[in-house]
């Protein structure tokens, strides 16, 4: 069975904002190598039209080698879009999501090993807090944004986590791995 990985970058303080930090070619080379293990993307809204700027880039490559190797990976990726405004996609790999996050994720997971990405803050947050998520990846970038979306909101109650492992890039991000400890309730 394949796995649920919530994989986000975040400041030092806790912030989601990707115009906040800048990642090099080492970190867009991981991400490359990441995503070619990768089945299916899950989004919302917003992290989506965000995205969408690596679909241009892989129409019209920067010659910058690590955006465009990220940019093919990711235009050719599915992605399945959770969206209450969004109708219709120009991107052809990315298509609705019909059910909500819980019944679509137990629903892809029953097919034999799919591993599914989330990439958005409001879904990560979501399946978390119903113990959907194997494994959680945390690009923390040496930068202190001071306003933002905090990642870890609404959290009624602790969620544990073990750290499997870290990785340290030239930048001074550091990725963490943490598998949440699965408990038999919900959040």
């Amino acid at each position: 069975m394949g796995k649920v990985i919530a994989a986000i970058n975040m400041t030092l303080d806790g912030f989601c904002d990707h115009t906040a930090v800048t990642p090099d070619s080492e970190i867009h080379d991981h991400y490359t190598a990441l995503l070619r293990g990768a089945d299916l993307f899950l989004y919302g809204r917003i992290t989506y039209q965000l995205m969408e700027f690596w679909r241009d880039l892989a129409k019209n490559p920067s010659g910058e080698k690590s955006m465009d190797d990220f940019a093919v990976v990711m235009d050719k990726l599915p992605k399945i879009v959770f969206s209450h405004t969004l109708t219709q996609f120009d991107w052809k790999s990315a298509r609705l999501a019909t059910k909500n996050i819980e019944e679509e994720i137990l629903n892809l997971k029953q097919k034999s090993g799919m591993n599914i990405f989330i990439g958005s803050r409001s879904l990560i947050m979501q399946a978390l807090k119903l113990n959907l998520i194997d494994e959680l990846q945390l690009m923390v970038h040496p930068v202190v944004a001071g306003i933002g979306l905090p990642l870890f909101n609404d959290i009624n109650e602790p969620i544990n986590l073990t750290l499997v492992k870290t990785k340290t890039f030239s930048s001074g991000a550091v990725l963490f791995y943490y598998n949440p400890i699965k408990t038999g309730k919900t959040y």
